[in-house]
């Protein structure tokens, strides 16, 4: 349904089973799980799906190999049985990373466990190869039974420089074991919230919308893009809103009756950086290091650049979150600690992002001992109205099962049973996906009179998707856009169908063109102008959006319109974008 269509719709049938706040990754989970149950489901996000942690997380799905260092093994083998079902329902997103952990020592660390038990506050010291080689052995014995990736290898300090020669040369071995990475996150929440609503049982989403309690005690949706104002009839509302979660409580309940804080996230930033000595020297395996005061950092090959990060630090306010000048400097220096030789200019920072880890509220002074487990609480309003289940915590490796434990406590109040699992359930583009991927585009480019690269490119973006997309392409007459790659119809083709209100919903969710650091302030004009046109806006209308945007970008991402300008290049002519003809 459209936008409209939604409203109208609620201002008809104000009633639903169950309203979720939070379009974020855990919102999208528990907003499908409820919804392929048959229940009548009601999605309300302020600003665009995946737009704040969602969007911001290191793009590692792994099951935590340090959170074995706080004891919490349930998490861990969740985690990794979760990572295990992405790899196989969403290949065309998540796939197998190798890791490789330098160590610079050899005893170290071993009492980091005994700290937490005794819950003393002094930081946990440098992880040596016994307790690296003790974390890895548990994560072997957890994924045993299922054996998709290699076990773990230790190699020496002559064979650790061999491989990685730019590595600090004071570390005494290296080991490598595999978890995996993800490099659409936001699209996959996109297919997540798709599945969601072709349950077709009375499905609804709305981005750009807030869920509020007036006054006299009742509900309503206020539509920020058009300013509608519609009453809803809620049995149950789920607070899915992560970071916003205690914000979010502050409008559902009376001041009287407001719960005590249940979140306390902390901020982690990351970089993207555009060098080709530090992306060689990675040699495809991400490194996962130890800062000099013992932090974790993560640096990996992402899209043709480096990912780099990351911090941990105590956030208020999750709004307004960004990576700092500080922060940046802090990641660089780790950089130049496990790596010496290379330098990264500031140039060379191309995408800067930053968001709220989702944790629950906690007195520990160190913030890496904070749990990562995730739980559900539900609190009964005291003056009346339907209660408010509160997602707790979560990482985005274990989206799935947080999002099907919040349904099963859903449907137990509503006296609704489980029809579907969703254990095994494809998502998007991981549909029908193929054992040979060349066989496959060999035949839909010619079904579609696309060219081989161009469904190439397509594959590379949406899985099995590409086959719709590459039907629209071919509908009509198609234009090259100043990216190559991108063509006027597959645009289109995102903002018709993927509930686009905002030029940064395309530039920074829909697509990879920002984070990437391959957005040029041509393009982005090129994009609004078919976003412009899409929408009928106004010249007024059109010039807000962009300088909202540019806004966006400088503030939020380190990215100013001379960076952008100087991405500029003569359009190219040899990407093969439209249809052929006969």
């Amino acid at each position: 349904m459209k936008r409209q269509e939604i409203l109208d719709g609620l201002r008809q049938s104000p009633k639903v089973d169950v309203c979720v706040i939070g379009g974020g990754i855990n919102g999208i989970s528990v907003f499908r799980e409820l919804s392929l149950q048959g229940l009548n489901v009601l999605l309300v996000e302020k600003h665009d799906y995946c737009s704040g942690a969602s969007s911001a997380l290191s793009r590692m799905v792994h099951g935590g190999l340090r959170y074995l260092e706080n004891g919490e093994f349930k998490l861990v083998q969740e985690s990794l049985v979760e990572r295990d079902r992405l790899l196989r329902n969403a290949p065309h997103y998540v796939a197998p990373l190798p890791t490789t952990v330098p160590v610079f020592d050899i005893f170290s660390g071993l009492g980091n466990g005994i700290v937490r038990f005794l819950g003393l506050s002094r930081r946990p010291s440098r992880r040596g190869a016994v307790a690296i080689k003790a974390g890895l052995s548990i994560y072997d014995f957890l994924t045993r039974k299922r054996a998709l990736m290699p076990r773990h290898q230790f190699r020496g300090r002559r064979a650790t420089l061999a491989k990685w020669p730019a590595l600090n040369p004071d570390i005494k071995s290296s080991a490598t074991y595999f978890d995996a990475w993800v490099s659409h996150p936001e699209r996959l929440g996109i297919e997540l919230l798709q599945d969601g609503l072709s349950a077709k049982f009375g499905a609804m989403a709305l981005n750009y919308a807030e869920l509020h309690r007036t006054e006299d005690g009742q509900y309503r949706v206020e539509d920020l893009i058009g300013g509608a104002s519609i009453s809803v009839e809620p049995v149950l509302i789920i607070n899915a809103t992560g970071g916003w979660i205690d914000i979010a409580n502050q409008t559902l309940f009376s001041p009287e009756t407001r719960p005590a804080p249940l979140m306390g996230g902390t901020k982690g930033s990351h970089l993207i950086v555009d060098n080709a000595d530090l992306r060689d020297a990675l040699a495809d395996h991400m490194i996962y290091y130890e800062n000099e005061d013992g932090r974790i950092c993560i640096l990996f090959p992402y899209l043709g650049k480096v990912l780099v990060g990351s911090t941990d630090i105590r956030v208020d306010d999750p709004e307004t979150v960004r990576c700092e000048a500080d922060e940046r400097d802090y990641i660089l220096q780790s950089l130049a600690f496990v790596l010496p030789d290379i330098t990264v200019r500031p140039e060379q920072i191309v995408f800067q992002f930053s968001g709220v880890r989702p944790l629950p509220a906690s007195t520990d002074s160190f913030t890496g001992r904070i749990p990562r487990d995730h739980f559900c609480t539900v609190v009964e309003p005291k003056d009346g109205g339907p209660p408010v289940l509160c997602m707790i915590g979560g990482k985005w490796t274990t989206f799935r099962s947080f999002g099907e434990l919040a349904a099963d406590m859903a449907l137990e109040r509503l006296g609704r049973r489980r029809r579907i699992a969703t254990t095994d359930r494809p998502i998007g583009g991981g549909r029908a996906f193929p054992a040979s991927a060349a066989a496959w585009l060999t035949q839909m480019a010619a079904s579609k009179g696309l060219s081989g690269r161009r469904m190439a490119e397509l594959f590379a973006r949406y899985g099995t998707d590409a086959e719709a997309v590459g039907d629209f392409i071919a509908a009509g007459p198609d234009a090259v856009l100043p990216h190559a790659g991108y063509s006027m119809r597959e645009v289109q083709f995102l903002i018709r169908g993927e509930a686009v209100e905002h030029l940064d919903d395309l530039l920074l969710r829909r697509t990879t063109l920002a984070v990437s650091g391959e957005l040029s302030l041509e393009m982005m004009d090129a994009v609004l102008d078919l976003l412009a046109q899409e929408k009928r806006w106004t010249l007024a209308h059109r010039a807000r959006e962009r300088d909202r945007f540019l806004t966006l970008l400088t503030e939020r991402h380190g990215v100013d319109e001379g960076m952008l300008s100087a991405r500029n290049e003569p359009r190219s002519t040899e990407c093969d974008t439209t249809a052929k003809s006969g």
